[in-house]
């Protein structure tokens, strides 16, 4: 965890995503379909970003975008896909079968407890839990250790500290105070075990308010805070919107269809060929699309609208 005491963070998408680096370990918020930070993902595709090592627990589009994208080298994630809804990601599934990008098995405790260590600033962690399994065949790294307590043997990890972690919020005031709504999936781990944290936010709050509701993270632990409303779309931001469930399916059409069909048909439609975050918004439907997400809140039948599509 880094400690960053600026009193203004607030900056654009395009210069926060420079943080990021080439080859570095990024740790990305949210999980499946929830809160996750898609607007600052189109904005490294653009930006060219190479070789990053991916780490998260349960993932989906992100992942899968990330790999279309080109931008991913390693994958370190305990599952990747669609879920019932749209299946395996294909994006992810095609890069992993080609030896493009590394796959490094683990399990969400795994990770967990990894990045617990990183955020007490510990040098690994001992474990029971993966005794007895093939995650320790996959990782050479890891080290059997008699407790000198108990006399019994477990496992030794070492710790997690990503270099970036990238988070999509509710909340956020300029100086970098955080508000997440329920589940915060790991991204309060990622936020504190992360050597530098760039969160986007629905919404921008006088600090005043930000201390009445009271942050989730405290300033000094963001690197770089995002306006970006609407910044997980096509995944969902409880309590704002739903996930845009016809959005996945033209974009699961168009990656299951490979990778030529996928860069002309998504990556050139919605990424490259868009100037700005509020481009892409007008480009999957604009207002009256956000305003239709948004309408899961009014009664069961709106929200079941939502999950019906062409």
């Amino acid at each position: 965890m880094g400690i960053f005491v600026e009193r203004n963070k607030l900056t654009t998408l395009e210069e926060a995503a420079k943080i990021v680096k080439d080859g570095d370990i990024v740790a990305i918020g949210g999980g499946l379909c929830l809160r996750e930070p898609i607007a600052m993902l189109h904005e490294l595709i653009r930006q060219g970003r190479r070789n990053l090592h991916i780490v998260g627990t349960a993932h989906g589009f992100d992942v899968d975008l990330a790999c279309g994208g080109g931008i991913v080298g390693t994958v370190e994630e305990t599952h990747v896909s669609f879920e019932q809804d749209f299946g395996l990601a294909p994006n992810y599934r095609r890069a992993c079968e080609s030896g493009a990008v590394k796959i490094k098995e683990s399990c969400c405790n795994t990770i967990i407890n990894q990045l617990r260590a990183a955020e007490f600033g510990m040098p690994f962690v001992p474990m029971r839990s993966i005794k007895g399994s093939d995650e320790i065949r996959f990782h050479p790294e890891y080290k059997e250790f008699t407790d000198p307590f108990t006399g019994k043997r477990v496992i030794l990890v070492p710790a997690l500290e990503p270099d970036v972690a990238i988070i999509h919020v509710n909340k956020a005031d300029v100086h970098g105070n955080v508000k997440i709504e329920p589940p915060y999936v790991a991204d309060v781990l990622f936020m504190r075990a992360s050597k530098k944290v760039i969160v986007t936010a629905e919404e921008i709050l006088p600090e005043e308010e930000m201390k009445k509701i009271g942050p989730t993270i405290p300033y000094y632990e963001i690197t770089a805070v995002v306006h970006v409303p609407f910044g997980a779309h096509p995944t969902s931001c409880y309590p704002y919107y739903a996930y845009d469930r016809a959005h996945i399916a033209e974009y699961m059409r168009a990656a299951s269809a490979g990778p030529e069909v996928f860069k002309k048909n998504y990556l050139d439609k919605y990424i490259f060929g868009v100037k700005s975050h509020a481009d892409y918004i007008e480009r999957v439907g604009g207002e009256a699309k956000m305003q239709l997400l948004a309408s899961w809140k009014e009664s069961h039948e709106k929200w079941m609208e939502l999950f019906t599509y062409e």
